[in-house]
């Protein structure tokens, strides 16, 4: 009687609906997560789902992470918290990048080993591969060499996670993973000229540029390459690797190689979405970053052959559709 008691409790507890706890939930890709969970049926019948934003608490701040674990008590962590900033940022404050985000990253996944979650997805980066590499990149490339020099910090806080989840999987057998994003925009992105993602700063440049009548100024010179995603299909994804993906080992979330393409191009896909008809200037004084960090989604194409990414004119048209609406509250 007693045994079968225990497979009962067994049984049950493996069925527990999820409680998932979303740091950085205000972020690009927690406001893509949460539309997919709250609007596209992402919530599966008796999960609790809370978006945490920097406002409720500090993860920098250990006391403040464990208080929030313990009000939500989650089973499952998805982690997307981070201090991030732009290219010129990074290359001004790299230490600063480095500190926070080694305390954030650890404060989350040691508190989350503490109070005993099941799973905890974390965002990597693609800016944290190697400089020096053959390409495509892949995820067994990711320690081979140090990164780009121009966010060394950041790039080195976040290949940690990586480190750490092994670490966990070894000593406790918890499946921690983590997924690579590559370029990332959508609606909700920092717009921020100085500190915003390339092509939502490159929207509101241009929007400016259009609204003024002046000339679009685009630093550097537009030939750096790079695979952009929308950042709802990295919700999707980020859904799957929660439910299903079972490994340790990171997994990169990607358009295909042939999808990658310059600045430049990524420029005029924003002109024609805001309808720019004024003169493109390419300030070459300004740095161009890596000239490119080309990414394979092999191992992604290997579970989800059939996977649809929406393509990036149109992407780039709902996200400008998105800031010109929303200009009031967007982070500009």
């Amino acid at each position: 009687m007693e045994h079968f008691a225990e497979r009962e409790m067994d049984s049950e507890t493996k069925t527990e609906p999820m409680r998932v706890l979303v740091t950085g939930g205000s972020g690009l890709v927690g406001k893509a997560i949460e539309h997919m969970v709250k609007q596209e049926g992402g919530c599966l019948e008796g999960e609790q789902w809370t978006f945490l934003c920097s406002k409720e608490a500090n993860l920098v701040d250990l006391q403040q992470t464990r208080a929030v674990f313990e009000k939500y008590r989650p089973t499952h962590v998805i982690h997307l918290a981070a201090k991030v900033g732009g290219l010129y940022l990074h290359m001004k404050e790299n230490l600063n990048f480095l500190r926070d985000n080694l305390r954030i990253n650890d404060n989350v996944l040691q508190t989350s080993h503490e109070m005993g979650v099941t799973k905890v997805v974390s965002c990597l980066s693609s800016c944290i591969f190697p400089d020096k590499t053959t390409y495509p990149i892949d995820e067994s490339m990711i320690h081979n060499g140090p990164p780009h020099d121009s966010n060394f910090g950041y790039s080195h806080a976040k290949r940690m996670i990586d480190i750490q989840n092994r670490g966990y999987f070894e000593q406790h057998k918890h499946r921690y993973t983590a997924v690579i994003p590559t370029n990332v925009y959508g609606p909700y992105d920092n717009f921020n000229f100085e500190n915003g993602h390339v092509l939502s700063a490159l929207m509101h440049k241009t929007y400016a540029a259009k609204k003024e009548g002046t000339p679009l100024q685009v630093w550097g010179s537009g030939t750096p390459r790079r695979q952009f995603i929308y950042s709802l299909d990295v919700a999707r994804l980020f859904l799957w690797v929660l439910r299903e993906y079972d490994e340790i080992d990171p997994i990169i979330l990607s358009v295909g190689e042939e999808e990658e393409l310059t600045i430049k191009d990524a420029v005029e896909m924003i002109a024609d979405a805001l309808d720019f008809k004024g003169q493109i200037v390419f300030d070459t004084s300004k740095s161009d970053g890596q000239i490119k960090k080309t990414a394979s989604n092999a191992k992604l194409r290997r579970y989800l052959p059939d996977f649809t990414f929406t393509p990036l004119s149109e992407g780039i048209k709902k996200t400008c559709d998105w800031f010109v609406n929303n200009y009031d509250i967007a982070r500009t």
